[in-house]
């Protein structure tokens, strides 16, 4: 869909993608708003795609939606290890166990770090303990299992967790791990909790499979976000837009700024491409 800007400037925007949490997702809140729910309908209605860029995987996120599957239909889930194009998965990456196995004899080298492994929607904390789970994502630590080692079948997700370490000491372990496990990367989810990935997947890669199935380039891709593993994908969209609530270095890095996640910023912006009107300006 061509957008006009208020200087004349045409763009083109035909897929659109949101992080969820402190993105479209107030903290602490357990759906989106009802504008911005309605947001992505008139996207939808528009014809112009549009879904979630999240570290959750796509199968937890219509509840945040009040159900809605055709808001997460079109999606780069689960850190760009799924992803959906119209309720199809076209693509999912899953995690070596070989390669998990060399992580844990890694964090034995940094006291207090802990490793919690998903199959599917189920996590099973592999090491560390549940207290210290607790301090980092309580609702998981809630929910996790405990395992004296990797879970059988395909492993979905892996997160590395170590309560009580700032910002600053989080990007450290995260540039500490990236050097010493082979097969895998790492990036800063929030501190004290990392996101891992399989080598060479992430949200910018994610977005380009699903580019490719569209047929459309990463220039006519608008992406929202807030944190540091957005990183990836505003790297990848020209059009990155960081809410005014983001970290200094997603904000460095995007090449558009609006309001914040509390204010529905986003949902403003998807209305006004709904709409026909290119929303941003420098």
């Amino acid at each position: 869909m061509k957008e006009i800007a208020a200087d004349g400037s045409v763009h083109e925007c035909r897929l659109i993608l949101s992080d969820m949490d402190n993105t479209i997702l107030p903290k602490g809140e357990k759906t989106v708003s009802v504008r911005t729910h309605e947001a992505f309908r008139k996207a939808l209605s528009a014809g112009i795609p549009i879904g979630p860029s999240s570290g959750r995987a796509r199968s937890w996120v219509p509840p945040m939606f009040a159900g809605d599957e055709e808001c997460c239909a079109t999606a780069v889930a689960t850190n760009g290890l799924e992803v959906y194009l119209e309720g199809t998965c076209i693509h999912h990456e899953y995690f070596s166990h070989r390669a998990l196995s060399d992580l844990l004899d890694v964090l034995s080298s940094h006291p207090g770090c802990g490793l919690l492994c998903f199959t599917d929607k189920v996590p099973y904390l592999v090491r560390g303990t549940r207290k210290e789970l607790s301090e980092s994502f309580p609702a998981y630590a809630e929910a996790a299992k405990m395992a004296d080692g990797l879970p059988e079948g395909k492993i979905t997700k892996t997160n590395v967790f170590c309560p009580g370490i700032t910002r600053p000491e989080t990007q450290e372990l995260v540039d500490a791990l990236g050097e010493e496990a082979e097969g895998l990367d790492f990036d800063l989810a929030f501190p004290g909790y990392l996101n891992v990935m399989p080598a060479g997947w992430n949200k910018g890669h994610g977005i380009e499979v699903l580019c490719r199935a569209l047929g459309c380039t990463t220039d006519e891709v608008v992406v929202f976000g807030d944190a540091n593993n957005d990183l990836a994908m505003f790297d990848v969209a020209e059009n990155s837009v960081a809410v005014s609530n983001a970290t200094e270095e997603a904000a460095a890095a995007a090449k558009w700024h609006i309001g914040a996640c509390a204010d529905d910023a986003v949902a403003e912006a998807i209305e006004a491409l709904a709409c026909g009107i290119w929303p941003f300006t420098a």
